[in-house]
This record gives C-alpha cells, structure tokens and sequence, in this order.
C-alpha cells in the first residue's frame, strides 16, 4: 500500500525537478574551476594519481570541470543525459577515492560519494519525458521485449 498512489504519474516532474535542480548546482560548482585556468586544472587534476595516473593532471582537471560545469548543464536541459552522467560518475569515484586515499574524512568525501550514486542511478533512469533527448531523438523509455 503506498500513501500518495496518485503521484506515480508525475515521475516525469520529479526527474525534471531533479535534473535541473542538481545540473544548474553542478553548472556553478563546476564553473570557478572551469575559469580558473591550467593551475586550477592542474591541481584538481592531480587526484587521478590515486587511479595510478602520474601525468597529464592539466588535460584531467580540465576534463574533470568541463564534465562539472558542461555535464551539469545537459544534465538540466536533458542533453546527452547518459553520456553526462556517466562523465560526471566517474569524476565523482575519483574525487571519491582522492578524499578517501589521504584519509581525509566521511565529511571530506560524502558530498562527491552522494553524487556518484545520485549520477549512476539518474545514469540507468534516464532524462525522462521533459527533456532535449526525449524531444530530439525520441529516447522514450524503451518496454519490455523492444529490444528483442
């Protein structure tokens, strides 16, 4: 028995309430790193080391505020959802493990934890039905059987 079985039918607000809300958060967590130039990339993308990368920490950290500051905007618009998420996933695990490795602390790290799960599981959801992907390339939720 559920207590609110008439809102099953606004999944799609929900998912739209939650991409924008976090996509817009991740926009403007993502974009002082995104200006900040090679240095700030650099540092941010020293915490590949972690994964056992020893190079490239600027071309890392770029790619790591380009997927804060560009995924969260497609993750609002509903964009490429799949590919963002997946990219923002993954700098959330490295973020995740950086904190972790330098025992930094559950508080140091919970944030970029959340998120990885909150990516991964929007990852396997999708943008729902008020979005660019739905609009422009049809992604409607495939039934069971499509595929086969």
């Amino acid at each position: 028995m559920t207590f609110f079985p008439s809102l099953y039918r606004y999944q799609d607000e929900g998912l739209l309430i939650i991409r924008v809300g976090i996509g817009i958060m991740f926009l403007l967590h993502g974009w002082p790193k995104m200006m900040g130039g090679p240095e700030v990339w650099a540092n941010v993308g020293s915490a590949v080391e972690t994964v056992g990368i020893t190079g490239g920490f600027t071309f890392f950290g770029f790619m790591a505020a380009f997927a804060e500051t560009v995924g969260g905007l497609f993750i609002a618009l509903g964009l490429f959802f799949r590919f963002s998420n997946f990219l923002l996933f993954a700098t959330m695990v490295v973020a995740t493990m950086k904190h972790v490795m330098a025992n930094d602390g559950f508080n140091a790290y919970s944030h970029a934890l959340e998120a990885a799960y909150l990516f991964i599981g929007l990852f396997f959801i999708g943008p729902g039905r008020y979005s660019l992907d739905y609009l422009w390339f049809d992604r409607a939720p495939v039934e069971e059987g499509d595929w086969e």
